[in-house]
């Protein structure tokens, strides 16, 4: 994704690791653990109701890109641990695919050679590192402010009572989410179909 400042995840969710690879950041942007950590806890899966019960650590493993507690300007590179697997309980899947899931659509793209275990790299395991890639997005920003929050969940304005009733219905449903941007300089960003 992106032109000047791009951004690859990669990885499957069972798989050792799951990551990301950012090309793009200006050298000298200060980068430390704790800058990722509130984003990544907001993401955590375990944590709130609704969401996957599986839980990680999410602690950002930086490979390349930063010394010295800032940016190279070298693509920077990100791994986060996948330790909580139960790849046994996809075997299923493999017949019988999870509705509204990437199961089906993903053996028939990649013929049956696809990592099915935990939706593999379909899995919403690799958002980590879109959250990774934000975080120093928003550093590049300086002084942007983006906000965001859930209007409704399946038509419903308490989203506690639109959750439950997904929940009871064992099904997934959508919403509504409101994001907001301000202080964005004017002329940032490009048409699209700009090359």
């Amino acid at each position: 994704m992106g032109r000047f400042f791009r951004v690859n995840i990669f990885g499957e969710s069972h798989g050792e690791s799951v990551g990301v690879n950012i090309d793009g950041c200006p050298a000298g942007l200060p980068l430390v653990l704790e800058d990722f950590l509130p984003d990544l806890e907001r993401r955590k899966g375990g944590m709130q109701k609704g969401t996957t019960p599986r839980k990680e650590d999410d602690l950002p493993i930086f490979k390349s890109g930063l010394f010295n507690n800032f940016s190279t300007g070298a693509p920077i590179t990100i791994l986060f641990e996948n330790n909580n697997t139960r790849s046994g309980d996809y075997e299923k899947q493999r017949a019988v695919p999870r509705p509204s899931h990437a199961d089906f659509v993903a053996h028939k793209k990649f013929g049956g050679f696809e990592d099915f275990r935990g939706g593999g790299s379909f899995s919403a395991r690799l958002t980590v590192g879109l959250v990774a890639a934000g975080v120093i997005a928003k550093k590049i920003l300086g002084d942007v402010v983006i906000s965001s929050s859930i209007l409704e969940i399946g038509g419903e304005a308490d989203l506690d009572k639109g959750l439950q009733k997904a929940i009871e219905a064992k099904d997934s449903i959508g919403g509504i989410v409101e994001c907001r941007v301000s202080g964005l300089p004017v002329g940032l960003g490009e048409p699209f179909g700009t090359p």
